[in-house]
């Protein structure tokens, strides 16, 4: 046989691959017959072909001692065409500790937003028409008076995340010319984006002053030219730089910027509008950088702030205005239903208490951890006797963490439910609970599945012990 030419399948291979049953035979079949009239026909045929070359496959490699029959076929191709119509985007009980879980879809919204995005979802709204006028409007009439209401600011604009926000920013502003920024800020912001990248794509010059922990005054006065577009503060937001460390103040950027007639744009990054809870000082908040002078600030509106993912900014209304005029912002705008998610949001923080106890991230901050306590033992009291003793369960003290890029040395006391795998390993537990009806996301410390209940919403405890119990009855 000459090398590189697949051996002929024999007879017997032969006969079998002929055996396996045609489209239209399973298709048939009393089993896929019923699935064919509740689910989309071409989506049950495409899940049979995919069944019948899997199989044929792997009779043709040798995979299998002998051909499955027409039920075991009908079977696996009812799995696939339910596989199919399942959405791959599920909701998922996050029991990791993590507040703002970035690869969860960090912040959860409020009930009051949620309402607000199903109400624009499910009908036409006036987004972009003046109601009395009847003339064409601006979608920001929506946002911007919420806004500069929170914010102290004299105009403000939104666009689809916070490196969007500081790539419009830099390009208006900074194209063309050099943006001064500290060393130790030049952060990767998540997903690899760094903010060096981000201002070459945005057509500026990084202009790199001061070292990684130290820069002062005089280094930013020494690197401003004649082509500098503006001054950088980023506030390195997902780390800590502690030790043998200075850094210019904010009141003195404002301060050089002014005497130097060069905007000052400070990335706010986790959109603080309230102080978050204990051990938060240092976290900066939106309104206070505006009241301290700086002319032009950006952060996230899916972190601190509790709401959709969005980046705000806001400042001067020249800043702002020239911001608005670069069509890079339509690229970059909002749609209906995170406009109306942020404004619903924002809504909420006209009254700092209501906004505490309605906004998820913040409620899950700032509850008694007696309160996390309580739900850690529901869990164990639901799981029963047997299975707790089974799977070792039991309570231990936790500790959770703020997330998506925030507050990087706050932790946050809470309480878990600790598991042994009783069988096999942790990590098939853990992958049971992640692949069951109600996906369930713990994280794996001393070989022991956490399950951290301060990212677990109280209603969400009996669908979690249900989960919980299918996974430890598996394994039994």
């Amino acid at each position: 046989m000459k090398r590189g030419r697949r051996a002929a399948p024999s007879i017997a291979r032969r006969e079998e691959l002929r055996a396996i049953p045609s489209v239209d035979a399973l298709l048939r079949s009393p089993l896929l017959e019923a699935l064919a009239k509740s689910a989309p026909r071409g989506v049950v045929v495409a899940a049979i072909r995919e069944t019948l070359a899997a199989h044929r496959a792997a009779l043709r490699r040798g995979g299998m001692e002998k051909p499955p029959g027409a039920d075991a076929l009908a079977e696996e191709a009812r799995r696939r065409t339910e596989a199919r119509l399942t959405p791959s985007l599920r909701p998922v009980i996050n029991a990791t500790g993590v507040v703002i879980h970035t690869n969860l879809g960090r912040s959860p919204l409020a009930e009051e937003a949620v309402r607000a995005v199903a109400e624009a979802a499910r009908s036409y709204t006036n987004l972009e028409i003046d109601l009395t006028s009847g003339e064409r409007g601006s979608r920001m009439a929506h946002l911007e008076p919420l806004l500069c209401e929170l914010l102290g600011a004299p105009a403000a604009l939104v666009v689809n995340n916070n490196a969007g926000a500081m790539l419009l920013a830099l390009n208006t502003l900074a194209s063309g010319k050099e943006a001064i920024v500290s060393r130790g800020q030049l952060v990767e912001i998540g997903g690899s984006f760094r903010i060096p990248e981000i201002l070459e794509r945005a057509g500026a010059t990084l202009r790199e002053v001061g070292t990684t922990n130290k820069t002062r005054l005089r280094d930013y006065e020494r690197a401003v030219r004649p082509n500098t577009g503006l001054l950088l503060r980023v506030h390195p937001s997902n780390f800590a730089i502690v030790g043998f460390t200075e850094e210019v103040s904010r009141l003195d950027l404002v301060r050089l910027a002014r005497r130097k007639r060069i905007p000052l744009l400070e990335d706010i990054g986790s959109g603080a509008l309230l102080d978050p809870g204990p051990g938060s000082s240092g976290e900066p908040l939106l309104r206070e950088a505006l009241a301290q002078g700086v002319p032009l600030v950006c952060a996230s509106g899916d972190k601190l702030l509790g709401g959709p993912q969005a980046g705000i900014l806001a400042g001067t209304r020249r800043l702002i205005e020239t911001l608005r005029a670069n069509p890079m912002a339509r690229a970059l705008r909002v749609d209906k239903l995170t406009l109306a998610a942020l404004a619903a949001t924002l809504r909420l923080y006209r009254d700092p208490q209501a906004a505490a106890r309605s906004i998820p991230v913040l409620r899950m901050m700032g509850e008694p951890a007696a309160a996390v306590r309580a739900r850690a033992r529901r869990v164990l009291r639901g799981l029963g006797a047997d299975r707790a003793v089974m799977a070792g369960a039991e309570m231990v003290a936790s500790t959770a963490e703020v997330g998506g890029g925030a507050m990087p040395l706050v932790r946050v006391p809470s309480f878990a439910v600790a598991l042994r795998a009783s069988r096999g390993k942790v990590g098939d537990l853990a992958r049971e609970l992640r692949l069951g009806p109600d996906p369930v996301v713990g994280r794996i410390e001393a070989d022991r599945l956490l399950l951290d209940m301060r990212t677990v919403d109280p209603g969400q405890i009996p669908r979690l012990i249900s989960s919980l119990v299918r996974a430890l009855d598996s394994k039994r």
